[in-house]
């Protein structure tokens, strides 16, 4: 009876602690904090509204995550379409593991706790207001990596959203506070983890831009409304003694696809290169996607080339058969490049443009093959007027296009 007893007694102790392990992380709001350099933390918040699904949220965007697996106590959470996972060990509060990037060899530590405390914590009140537009440099310094930048921000008290657009695309969408006189702004979209902090003075910024905790750059801004980039369908075009642009890539199924093919012939065609690792690339497809359901034509092709950092051919055509599943994409993507997204080795593959400057970059071919428009970079939702005004763009000249 004794040794019974005892064998009872062990038996519930399993049980109990095979329970307790494996209780799901509670639902609600939760803070996320990565952390990067100079002993900073990248803050982001999600909902967890059910065992396996998660949203993502910045400022005005939602990323819903659904492929969230549990073994033991352990975690295992991945982004609909990149490759970024994160892997730790959870309890019903709280969760501590890595955020992983297995093809860049990238690990960045994490912290998640259930908790409805704000992205940032603000110790003071605000005593600056940064709304407006900021002409904006980064690196200034080095000749190598100087690049500008607007600065697009709404402060309502302490709380402050916004984004900075490049030459080549957008920051995504920004959310943060003035603490003081001291600026904090984070996304996290599953790709890319952006910190930007920054003090203001006399209507200028001073600070630094942290991209996960592999990239540290600092840059300027001063307050100037009027300010705004160069034009984008200016920055990428034929070389001299280049009249026609062409591929020939295969796509996942190996068959290699032409723009000489037999399909392309006679109809307008728009080119994207791209790349499944890239926010606005994504953000850019799911336009084109959408555009195509409510636009279609016989007249009309699109085809994305898909330059790819995966190590190994089989993981950069599971990563595009990735996108086209999650996002339902129409058209076909080809793979150009694999094992870098090196945008010199872009060019190498595409030499009759002066340079790859940006993924995406969108090329415009009409009914006769002639090159039309070649336009660089892509302002998402996040941009707000200028999303709008690229748009509208875009469906006007399309639509001029195949008329013709």
């Amino acid at each position: 009876m004794k040794y019974n007893h005892l064998f009872v007694s062990l038996l519930f102790l399993i049980l109990v602690s095979c329970q307790e392990s494996n209780e799901k992380p509670k639902l609600g709001e939760w803070r996320v904090a990565l952390e990067i350099q100079d002993g900073k933390e990248l803050p982001f918040q999600v909902t967890w509204v059910e065992s396996e699904h998660w949203i993502i949220k910045n400022a005005d965007e939602r990323i819903d995550v659904i492929d969230i697996a549990y073994h033991g106590d352990s975690i295992t959470v991945m982004h609909p379409v990149f490759e970024g996972v994160f892997k730790g060990v959870y309890t019903a509060d709280k969760i501590e593991g890595s955020f992983i990037k297995p093809s860049l060899d990238r690990v960045v530590p994490f912290t998640m706790v259930h908790s409805e405390e704000p992205r940032f914590l603000v110790r003071e009140g605000a005593t600056q207001n940064v709304s407006g537009n900021w002409e904006m440099v980064f690196s200034e310094a080095s000749e190598e990596d100087r690049y500008i930048a607007k600065g697009i921000f709404q402060q309502k008290g302490d709380k402050v959203i916004g984004t900075i657009r490049t030459t080549t695309g957008d920051y995504r969408y920004l959310e943060g506070v003035v603490d003081g006189d001291i600026l904090r702004l984070s996304t996290f979209d599953g790709a890319h983890a952006f910190l930007f902090e920054a003090e203001v003075k006399d209507s200028v910024l001073y600070g630094n831009f942290y991209s996960g905790n592999h990239w540290k750059e600092p840059f300027m801004g001063r307050r100037n409304e009027n300010y705004e980039l160069p034009d984008e369908n200016s920055l990428t075009y034929l070389k001299e003694g280049f009249d026609r642009f062409n591929f020939s890539f295969p796509n996942a199924e190996g068959q290699i696809i032409s723009l000489s093919d037999a399909r392309f012939q006679n109809k307008v065609v728009v080119v994207q290169i791209m790349g499944t690792w890239c926010p606005n690339c994504l953000e850019e497809t799911q336009y084109y996607t959408q555009y195509l359901k409510e636009h279609p034509s016989s007249d009309l092709e699109f085809v994305s080339l898909a330059f790819e950092y995966a190590p190994t051919k089989e993981k950069a055509v599971k990563a595009i058969e990735r996108l086209k599943t999650s996002v339902g994409v129409p058209y076909p993507i080809l793979l150009a490049q694999y094992g870098t997204s090196s945008k010199q080795k872009a060019n190498e593959k595409l030499p009759m443009l002066n340079h790859v400057l940006s993924y995406p970059t969108t090329i415009f071919i009409d009914k006769q093959g002639e090159v039309r428009k070649i336009h660089t970079g892509f302002n998402g939702k996040a941009t707000g007027e200028k999303y709008k005004e690229f748009t509208k763009e875009f469906e006007g000249f399309l639509a001029e296009l195949l008329k013709e």
